[in-house]
Order: structure tokens, then sequence, then C-alpha cells
């Protein structure tokens, strides 16, 4: 863990509010180039009727065109979940140097919790990763979602 992880997450935890506030599963995400970040994005699956729509999805997509190309080897991403099966493709297609994330994710995660497609022997790119940045406040988030999300379910109408 870097001197940085805490202080680029905490902006990721900001963006997972804004998905909380959206009424979208709370995770936030985002790209560092440098010392400055380039993309900043959070959930927005419900929002945009789009199951791809996820915060590292949209945040690589940011990236891209920030820096006006494909690869992102120089950048690092701040994610507050374990990312998915998806989104760790994404982002070994992107070429990403680096994922940093808050939650592990044990029924999806794709970063060593499930699978670990970020250091997959048959892919042609491996990703440097740090789990468990911030955990608490990001693990907390997603199960306050979603104890009140079951809360809803069982209040009669």
């Amino acid at each position: 863990m870097t001197d940085w992880d805490a202080v680029f997450m905490q902006e990721a935890l900001r963006q997972a509010v804004k998905a909380r506030e959206a009424d979208e599963v709370p995770v936030g995400a985002v790209i560092v180039h440098g010392e400055r970040i380039i993309a900043r994005a959070h959930n927005q699956v419900e929002t945009l009727r789009d199951p791809t729509a996820h915060a590292e999805m949209i945040a690589i997509t940011q990236a891209a065109a920030t820096l006006g190309q494909k690869w992102l080897y120089d950048c690092c991403l701040y994610v507050t979940l374990e990312p998915c099966s998806m989104c760790a493709g994404a982002l070994v297609l992107a070429r990403i140097g680096r994922v940093c994330f808050g939650a592990f994710d044990a029924k999806a995660g794709a970063c060593g919790s499930v699978v670990n497609i970020l250091h997959h022997a048959r892919l042609n790119h491996r990703i440097d990763s740090a789990g468990g940045v911030l955990e608490e406040s990001c693990a907390g988030l997603l199960t306050e979602f979603f104890q009140r999300k079951r809360e809803q379910k069982i209040k009669p109408a």
C-alpha cells in the first residue's frame, strides 16, 4: 500500500455515496495517472438500465478518453469493492497498471476472492493489486445499503 492509497480511496468512497444516493449499489471508482485523478465514476446500473454500467467500466472509458489512448499502463484504479469478472477482464484489456480496492467480494470478486483474473497465467497482461484499503468504510457502506434494502422488502406496503 502506498501513502496515496487512502487519499484516493476516500475519493472513491465519495463516488460510492453518490451511487447510494441514486439508489444504486454503492460502489465508486477513480482512476489516477501520476498523482492526478483523471476519471471518477459510480455504479449506474439501475439509472441507465445497463448491466455493464459498473463504476469501473465507466471510469475506464473516461480515463481512456482523457488520455486519448486505450492503454492505461501508468494508471491506478481505486474502487470500493473488489472488481467482478467483467470489470477485471476490462482492466486487463485496458492494460491498467494497478488496482487498489476496498472491500473483498466473497461472492463475485475476480481479484482473488473467487477467481484472480488480474494474475491469470494465460492472459497477456498481469496487474499489480492491493485489497483491503479502507476496507471497513467500504464494506460498511455496502452492508448498510443491503440491510436497508432487506428492511424495505420486509415492511408491509
